[in-house]
């Protein structure tokens, strides 16, 4: 304690000094810790977003059905068959031109079925979405994304009224909400309608009773995994063993992607600071070279009245533990504040940033380890002084 007391009483002396020697600690931490904890608020962000794409949905495409196509009742079947198979829906889009009234618009028309607001986690600010009723009876009703209903339309609360589609016309009886999955949204940014498949093979001539692309859910109790091996298996068998034939794509692809992608990213923004850090850790081994050679007398004094050569090392490797973490506590302390407010001015994107424990914890350790490794030098050369010649010093 007596050591700490002096080492406190010595950079308060030159609280001038002391401050701009911490300066390059200080910015070093607010970098270590600002960066890394900026890139873990905006993960956990992307990481939301990516979930919200259906984590737990596959994606199926057939390129090639080898005499075989895949229907909506081979669907059903799959779905009540297989274990690990779960909800299965049609995916097929086509692109129209919707009007309502003296309005027209292009849109993006999915083809599929009741189960596909549940697969791909979409959710209703009005009404119902389809049902299977619709998709037996081939009933032309449709979903509107809420761009379209309230752009187009007008108004979202629009159930009942009657769009068309190349002419042909449907009622709405569905509006998602404004926070629909972004799965719908990174398909399209345009105006979007769900209505049954059989309907969408009317609409277009394209589409035919052959589901080319469909989307899977793993049922409670499965992962996603087994839903795909299951799944992988089934189509195998049915083309003839050619997996060129089709191509399954999962949300967990791109969620190691991004989880790679931003663990490089902190490792990088934090070697980055760790250089500061380092260029502040010389700064302060500078400074106390040149506090040993103005206190040499002090030391001569000292070690005459009988101060050990490892006092006088604990002295002012203190003294240098200590300026580390001064910088250290006033750079957590700023890193927070900045945080704060980038959480203020990120609240509208729906984003948050908090001081990251893990992080800070780190800044610590290395702050204490660059107090250490660049003060030893300093410390040392004090603690080998000869007292006759640090008494001589500047007499």
């Amino acid at each position: 304690m007596m050591t700490l007391r002096m080492a406190l009483r010595s950079i308060g002396a030159n609280k001038l000094r002391a401050m701009l020697t911490m300066l390059g600690i200080i910015i070093g931490v607010v970098a270590l810790v600002v960066l890394v904890s900026l890139v873990n608020g905006a993960t956990s962000s992307v990481t939301d977003a990516v979930s919200s794409l259906g984590s737990d949905m596959l994606t199926v495409t057939i390129s090639d059905d080898k005499g075989l196509p895949v229907d909506l009742e081979t669907l059903s079947d799959w779905s009540q068959d297989q274990a690990a198979v779960g909800l299965t829906a049609p995916s097929v889009t086509a692109s129209v031109t919707g009007k309502y009234g003296s309005e027209s618009d292009s849109f993006t028309v999915y083809g599929t079925n009741a189960f596909y607001d549940d697969i791909a986690g979409l959710k209703l600010c009005m009404g119902r979405f389809l049902n299977s009723a619709d998709v037996a009876s081939h009933t032309r009703v449709c979903v509107l994304n809420y761009k379209a209903a309230s752009e187009l339309i007008g108004y979202t609360d629009c159930i009942g009224e009657q769009i068309s589609f190349n002419g042909m016309k449907f009622t709405i009886v569905g509006v998602l909400a404004e926070s629909e999955s972004i799965t719908t949204s990174m398909r399209s940014s345009g105006y979007i309608a769900y209505i049954p498949y059989p309907s969408l093979m009317r609409l277009s001539d394209s589409v035919s009773e052959a589901v080319t692309t469909f989307v899977v859910s793993a049922p409670d109790g499965r992962s996603i995994d087994e839903t795909e091996a299951s799944l992988k298996m089934l189509l195998m068998e049915r083309f003839e063993m050619d997996d060129d034939a089709f191509s399954i794509n999962s949300m967990n692809i791109l969620e190691d992607a991004m989880s790679s992608i931003t663990s490089i990213l902190s490792i990088l923004l934090g070697g980055i600071a760790g250089i500061s850090l380092i260029v502040g850790g010389i700064g302060i081994m500078n400074i106390m070279l040149v506090t040993v050679t103005e206190r040499t007398r002090e030391i001569g004094i000292r070690k005459a009245i009988g101060a050990t050569r490892g006092t006088i090392l604990r002295q002012f490797l203190t003294e240098a533990v200590v300026l580390c973490m001064l910088g250290c506590a006033i750079g957590i302390f700023l890193s927070w504040t900045i945080l704060r407010i980038a959480a203020v001015i990120a609240s509208s994107l729906s984003m948050s940033f908090s001081l990251n424990g893990t992080v800070v914890a780190v800044a610590v350790i290395f702050c204490i380890l660059i107090g250490v490794i660049f003060g030893l030098y300093p410390a040392n050369k004090a603690a080998k002084m000869k007292p006759i010649d640090a008494l001589h010093y500047g007499g």
